[in-house]
């Protein structure tokens, strides 16, 4: 059970509560809550005009709302921004939501009951999960249409996952949908929550898929008879970069007791590999220095206040926190960085497949070149999601467009951001499978020399997913299968 009261999650947290963990709300946010809630009704009983408690939004923030209206106003404010189009958001996504909006509601400076956390936590609890369309956010004010969506499930409307309606599914879970009072629907709205979601949940898998491209690179290694001198300790050291140092630490592990490198270590007529072999602690490991540096952000974000109006003590203050840039520069960061771990990797699984590279390795690959085509059009697959990433890899967060007639005239694009990371994720997992498929055919011809003890494990994990290619197949559900089970 995660207990939440504002505090800063790490992705690790994120992706358990995504899979299924329990959460409750702590004691002390709720005091918290309780604590703001009265400043924010003080203000309506004492009819002082503030932004978002009665006034209009956006453009619209001179209208003042007289009392009458407050409860409408914050309704129409859900119902009137639940724009959002294309597809849903996964149920892993939309619980990652549900815990991000229920844990910025909980730093209490939001002005929201406690009901109104405890209601998101409820739904999360009892897997409730709103039908959230993917596109129509820009990041500032917030993820405001998806955030929209979100909200509209608590107020027990809209329809939820599988495609049941939002209040028969609270009915039937005893959940009580939301009336919301002043601020509330607005607490509910602003916000990066989606982008940290999307993003959040794409950024762990970026790591795995990091941590996936050291095991392929050995494997890869192997095959083509490489040598593991330029991952020497002195060499990293001497350059002092940390994700490097990391990597040629972990190829060395991968490649320990190797038979391999031990049939050929003497009289190798070759003084150094191909950069996409002897740079592997380079590029790898300043793709997880990006990753690591988007983590630390996403992960600050996940306890950060980014509600407008704030709730300080007795002051009510207009700011931006909403603004996703910070967000969405690490997210278009991380995706360039994947990116050039495919590229790579693509270069590697040219150099298994081109017999005019392969060290000795069959064409393409196959039992039998010529008649067989092996791995020639896996490879050609590869190219073809590079390519995809390659343009998927502009950052979005350089782009801009005013909305709400000149008034939000900057906005992130940060939702974009992580909308593209996730498929760029995506299509890297397709890509190391083909490389390790293709590594692992590779080391067939090296046996009865086995390869380094980490890549031999690599090697068997394949295995068991994927037979070796005797002759000719259909590989598609092959690279599926193991892009799906890479770790």
């Amino acid at each position: 059970m995660l207990l939440l009261d504002g505090q800063r999650l790490t992705l690790d947290q994120i992706e358990a509560v995504a899979h299924g963990e329990q959460v409750a709300l702590s004691e002390e946010a709720r005091d918290w809550m309780l604590a703001s809630r009265a400043v924010v009704d003080q203000i309506v009983r004492e009819g002082r005009v503030v932004y978002g408690i009665n006034t209009g939004f956006g453009k619209l923030s001179d209208i003042h709302i007289p009392p009458k209206d407050l409860e409408k106003l914050q309704l129409n404010l859900v119902r009137s921004h639940c724009c959002g189009v294309g597809n849903p958001l996964s149920e892993k996504e939309t619980r990652a939501m549900l815990l991000l909006r229920a844990n910025v509601l909980a730093k209490g400076l939001s002005g929201a009951r406690p009901v109104v956390a405890e209601t998101l936590i409820e739904m999360l609890n009892k897997r409730i999960h709103p039908l959230i369309p993917e596109k129509g956010s820009v990041g500032a004010s917030g993820d405001l249409a998806p955030l929209a969506h979100l909200a509209l499930g608590a107020i027990g409307e809209g329809h939820c996952w599988p495609n049941r309606p939002t209040r028969e599914a609270l009915d039937q879970a005893s959940i009580e949908p939301l009336t919301l009072q002043a601020k509330e629907g607005l607490a509910l709205l602003n916000g990066t929550q989606a982008m940290c979601s999307v993003g959040g949940l794409a950024l762990r898998r970026a790591q795995k898929l990091a941590e996936a491209a050291d095991k392929a690179g050995a494997m890869s290694l192997e095959a083509l008879l490489g040598t593991p001198v330029a991952f020497d300790e002195r060499i990293h050291d001497a350059r002092g970069q940390q994700g490097q140092i990391e990597v040629a630490k972990n190829l060395r592990h991968l490649l320990r007791e190797s038979e391999i490198r031990e049939s050929h270590v003497e009289g190798d007529p070759r003084v150094q590999d191909a950069y996409s072999l002897r740079c592997m602690p380079q590029v790898h490991g300043a793709v997880r220095m990006a990753l690591d540096h988007a983590r630390e952000i996403i992960e600050i974000e996940t306890g950060a206040a980014t509600d407008n109006p704030l709730v300080l003590g007795e002051d009510v203050l207009s700011g931006g926190n909403f603004h996703g840039a910070p967000i969405a520069y690490v997210l278009d960061y991380a995706a360039i960085a994947i990116t050039d771990l495919m590229s790579i990797s693509e270069r590697r699984i040219d150099r298994l497949v081109n017999p005019d590279l392969n060290e000795g390795l069959p064409a393409f690959l196959s039992p039998d070149p010529g008649t067989g085509s092996g791995f020639m059009i896996a490879h050609v697959t590869a190219v073809a999601l590079l390519n995809e990433a390659k343009i998927l890899a502009h950052p979005a967060s350089v782009d801009n467009l005013p909305t709400s007639g000149g008034k939000e005239d900057h906005v992130s694009m940060g939702m974009t951001s992580a909308l593209k990371l996730r498929a760029i994720v995506d299509l890297a997992e397709g890509v190391l499978a083909i490389e390790m498929l293709a590594a692992a055919e590779g080391l067939e011809y090296r046996k009865p020399l086995k390869p380094g003890l980490g890549a031999l494990e690599a090697y068997r994990h394949v295995r068991s997913l994927v037979p070796r290619l005797t002759d000719d197949r259909v590989l598609s559900g092959d690279i599926e299968r193991l892009a799906s089970n890479l770790w």
